[in-house]
């Protein structure tokens, strides 16, 4: 794509955010497919489905602390009529016994408890009355004051899940109640896509460390710390932090290094069209890295595509806010794809205009906002200046989210309804 670089950058119009992030999509690459333990999966993404190995629950059990009956022998059974019933034995939970129930017999049983083969029903233990009125349960004889129907408090075997059912999907994360319910189900070991090894590096001859003494021209680097704290939010340890200076030929060559070592490179600065943008410089020579123009605001110059040597980069502009706003729209979607995430974008939700505010013509608007609850629904404020949104920092820092306006909608009346994403709540 050398040839088309300059063009894309300087001349023609630029792509919408959703051209380009599908051709993204369309390029980068899944992750390997390797075996895990489940106890060790937390949070990676499935590879292949999973069926049950077995039925959930194994045995029909309690879904009451009560007692086991025939519900035959309660008929007609109130407060006014008990029925007494001849106590046998217990059944706890994790028991393996099963005691035999006659008629006008019970058992008492726990929640959870394998249902004995000879009972159909559990009476809740609220629903009974034993021999000692300061205790619930009856030793010897249980006066049962309400009846029950045939299957009453009763889980049956299967109905959870039965053996061979689907239980859980390719393309799903293994979230805690996700891996609960496979390690419940007997599952041990899955089929998973393993987390990108990430490198992060920032470029600009002005920045220092943060603590470190400032003179006139340079400033406190943060969009490493950016970086690295919205790749964790998304359960991701970024592999190498890296610091570059405004040198396009050392920076080629840091690039190819990096690109051999490691499956994704976050870039930030230098991806304009200036004399000294490095990062665009320094990947002119990569024949499968594009240069765009994407008609989004904040963050319309992107660079984006596999470098030669193996790892996928993404170039993003070097004020913060953009290059958030760039690994939201763009960067986010592609490590969740390339882990094999059937869902890579987040869920629009309306919310209502407090204030009005300048759109920006001819691209989409992603405002950082502040989201209040209001009459049983959500409306949202500007948490920076509409017209000066890439180098907010501080406002930035107290978005909840993004409103998203469409290229052809124009500016937002108060009242009016827009589409935000929630990215901290």
């Amino acid at each position: 794509m050398r040839s088309g670089w300059r063009g894309e950058m300087s001349g023609g119009g630029a792509v919408t955010a959703e051209e380009h992030l599908r051709w993204i999509l369309d390029r980068i690459p899944l992750l390997p497919v390797r075996e895990a333990a489940l106890a060790e999966s937390a949070g990676l993404v499935l590879a292949a489905d999973v069926d049950s190995p077995l039925d959930l629950p194994l045995w029909d059990n309690s879904a009451m602390d009560g007692y086991a009956v025939r519900a035959v022998d309660l008929a007609g059974a109130g407060a006014d009529r008990p029925v007494t019933l001849r106590v046998i034995g217990e059944v706890a939970a994790g028991s393996p016994e099963d005691p035999r129930i006659g008629p006008g017999e019970a058992v008492r049983i726990m929640t959870g408890a394998p249902l004995p083969s000879s009972a159909d029903a559990v009476v809740p233990v609220e629903w009974t009355a034993g021999e000692d009125p300061a205790d619930p349960w009856a030793e010897h004889e249980v006066r049962v004051l309400r009846a029950v129907e045939y299957g009453a408090n009763v889980r049956r075997r299967g109905e959870d899940v039965s053996a061979g059912t689907p239980i859980a999907s390719a393309g799903d994360r293994l979230s805690a109640a996700r891996i609960a319910g496979l390690a419940a189900a007997g599952v041990t070991r899955v089929r998973v896509r393993p987390r990108p090894r990430v490198a992060i590096l920032v470029t600009g001859s002005e920045l220092r460390a943060p603590g470190e003494p400032l003179d006139r021209g340079q400033i406190p680097e943060s969009n490493s710390v950016l970086l690295r704290a919205l790749l964790a939010e998304n359960g991701i340890e970024a592999s190498r932090v890296l610091v570059s200076g405004d040198d396009a030929g050392a920076l080629a060559e840091r690039l190819d290094r990096l690109g051999a070592s490691t499956d994704v490179v976050i870039t930030t600065g230098g991806v304009g069209p200036g004399r000294h943008d490095v990062v665009r410089i320094a990947l002119e020579r990569e024949p499968e890295v594009r240069a765009v123009r994407v008609a989004v605001r904040p963050g319309q110059p992107q660079c984006v595509g596999r470098l030669t040597s193996g790892a996928w980069i993404f170039a993003l502009p070097g004020n913060p806010v953009s290059a958030a706003v760039s690994f939201e729209l763009f960067v986010r979607p592609a490590l969740l794809h390339a882990q094999g995430r059937g869902e890579v974008e987040r869920i629009r939700v309306p919310a209502r205009a407090a204030v009005a505010w300048r759109g920006a013509a001819g691209r989409l608007q992603v405002l950082p906002i502040r989201i209040e609850p209001v009459d049983g629904g959500l409306a949202c404020r500007p948490a920076v200046d509409p017209g000066g949104v890439s180098h907010a920092v501080g406002g930035h820092g107290s978005a909840d989210g993004y409103a998203l306006v469409p290229a052809e909608r124009g500016d937002v009346a108060a009242g009016e309804t827009v589409d935000v994403i929630l990215v901290d709540r």
